[in-house]
């Protein structure tokens, strides 16, 4: 996905002389074609981010369009201020790459893993958030970012994503996207948690509970009536996201739910993260399996509140 994310940077910036890519200790061989046939418009600041985010607000208020990458923790918690003060509220088109969304970078500890991420950047008036799900959503996103107004923060997965989306259907900033027709339960997920999804909707259908699958590339702005419209016939809704339950996807979701005014409730939970740091070093998936988010965890838990709801 980072591979694909940057390569189309790259090929946007051949066809709009208007981009530059600036890059935080990328490592060598990052972008060496970029760096060869339009040496004006690359740079590599090394790891100063703060300076980057700024650097990249001067640009863009003089026309350019440009792209950062480097780790999403370095880009979230660290260049808050500058993000806020030299992007948002100039409504500067800068857009932020994040290496390594949820816990990739789970054997480098807490310190590199991007689980409040989302919540961060959804505080802050005029940000687009985009979590793809797959190299091929990659692909047909990021022409969309190039004359998106404001600034926008593209989330990362590992690489070598599995593929879940259509390649033939076109993307577009704030769509949603329906993987699998839902009638007894909906799980709503965003990024690369959507394969956990669907193979967890798989277990459920052998239950005999039609469960279906909303993705959700899109937290900001978020499609609120695409969503309501989506769960209407379903009495459970999960929320899925590699992110702590507080501030992400399911607090998006809940925010929606509770100004509703729906007809009759639905039995809803955020799956996701807990608050705390994860307390170990490991792998992704051993951390995903320790919180219960896999498809057998997913499935249990969609079972119980199925159970709950008289489905």
């Amino acid at each position: 996905m980072r591979k694909t994310s940057l390569d189309m940077v790259f090929e946007l910036a051949k066809q709009d002389e208007r981009i530059v890519f600036i890059g935080s200790d990328l490592g060598a061989g990052v972008l060496d074609g970029f760096k060869r046939e339009l040496p004006e418009r690359f740079f590599m600041e090394g790891i100063s981010e703060a300076h980057v985010v700024g650097m990249a607000a001067g640009l863009a208020l003089e026309g350019k369009v440009v792209y950062i990458n480097t780790i999403a923790t370095f880009l979230t918690r660290r260049c808050f201020e500058q993000i806020v003060l030299d992007l948002c509220l100039h409504q500067a088109k800068v857009r932020l790459i994040g290496s390594g969304g949820g816990v990739v970078y789970a054997p480098l500890g807490p310190t590199h893993e991007a689980i409040e991420d989302i919540g961060i950047l959804r505080t802050i008036p005029g940000m687009t958030i985009l979590a793809p799900a797959d190299a091929t959503e990659m692909r047909r996103l990021m022409p969309q970012t190039v004359d998106h107004p404001g600034p926008i923060y593209i989330r990362l997965g590992k690489g070598g994503d599995p593929v879940i989306t259509n390649p033939a259907e076109p993307f577009r900033i704030g769509k949603l996207f329906l993987l699998k027709e839902a009638v007894d339960i909906l799980i709503i997920t965003t990024g690369t948690t959507g394969r956990v999804a669907l193979d967890a909707a798989a277990l459920l259908d052998n239950q005999g509970l039609r469960t279906g699958v909303m993705h959700v590339p899109t937290l900001k702005p978020l499609d609120s009536e695409g969503l309501l419209a989506a769960m209407a016939p379903c009495p459970v809704v999960v929320t899925l996201e590699e992110h702590v339950t507080t501030g992400g996807l399911g607090s998006a979701v809940a925010e929606v739910l509770a100004e509703a005014w729906l007809p009759a409730p639905k039995r809803f939970k955020r799956l996701g993260i807990p608050d705390a740091f994860p307390c170990r070093y490991g792998s992704q998936a051993s951390l995903l399996d320790q919180w219960d988010l896999t498809p057998q965890g997913v499935a249990s838990q969609c079972l119980t509140l199925s159970q709950r709801a008289n489905v």
